[in-house]
């Protein structure tokens, strides 16, 4: 990769800003009403064999266009997110869902006439800044790299599907949590990378110095143990997607379940016995 391409990614790293803070600006939003609008997205895009990037595009426009705003209600939060796909499927696909179709998964919610006043407004807020480098973009960008130099036996020229969807489920966790916009999206990715590459590979393809991702990695931690105590994220068959375009498919899973036992587990752990209730 040039460096002129690669100064070009981090400078947006900086342009783009996220922050878990956007919450803060909107009193009467919980962190558990984003993951369920994102949850719901992601399972709109499968619907319609949307592709990754188109999610975290919306993901991205949706956040920082809540870090531009003040007291929006939970009422709007799905006109706001199906306006965010409906901008980034603009952007991404070559077949675009109608927005008669958004209109109708929204159940009645959002009406036609209003997503695309919703554009316009969140454009503006958006200064039509509509290129961030996503967590994806990151991710994909890694595994180039390190499948050009063969790092590691695993990497070969063409990167394992099944591999690179496990990667990107335990993304998908992590980004319905409001704490994982308080890293980079490059950082993000290159702590996912660590937990099924060597930190050693992630720190030669990412750059990055193992000081400026263990936070994130020891974060991300009960994420990849939530997700192992369930079934490994499988290839989805997608009737019209080539069999090699599969994994680019944003695929849906039990991401709310998921993050309901983490926070339990590992939030509100099991009380252990007292001396009296110990068994002899």
């Amino acid at each position: 990769i040039s460096e002129d391409v690669w100064m070009k990614m981090l400078s947006k790293e900086i342009k783009y800003e996220h922050s878990k803070s956007s919450l803060d600006r909107h009193p009467s939003l919980r962190p558990k009403m984003r993951a369920m609008l994102l949850d719901w997205l992601m399972e709109v895009c499968e619907s319609y064999t949307l592709h990754r990037q188109t999610f975290y595009l919306a993901q991205d426009f949706f956040d920082r266009y809540m870090l531009s705003q003040s007291d929006v209600q939970k009422d709007q939060l799905q006109l706001i997110g199906i306006t965010a796909l409906f901008i980034s499927s603009k952007i991404e696909e070559i077949y675009p869902p109608q927005i008669t179709e958004l209109a109708y998964v929204s159940d009645g919610a959002c009406l036609e006439e209003e997503i695309l006043q919703m554009e316009l407004i969140m454009l503006k807020a958006l200064n039509w800044d509509l290129c961030p480098e996503t967590v994806l973009s990151w991710m994909k960008l890694y595994i180039q790299i390190a499948s050009l130099y063969d790092l590691t036996n695993l990497l070969v020229a063409q990167f394992p599907q099944e591999t690179y969807i496990q990667i990107t489920q335990l993304l998908d966790l992590c980004i319905l949590d409001i704490n994982s916009l308080d890293f980079k999206y490059g950082v993000l990715a290159a702590a996912a990378f660590c937990h099924f590459m060597s930190a050693d590979v992630v720190q030669k393809v990412s750059g990055l110095k193992w000081e400026a991702i263990e936070t994130c990695v020891n974060w991300m931690a009960p994420f990849v143990e939530t997700l192992m105590c369930y079934k490994s994220a499988q290839l989805k068959e997608f009737g019209q997607v080539p069999s090699e375009d599969r994994h680019n498919i944003q695929t849906h899973g039990d991401y709310l379940c998921m993050l309901v036992g983490l926070v339990l587990e590992h939030f509100f752990p099991p009380t252990p016995p007292s001396s009296a209730e110990k068994p002899s």
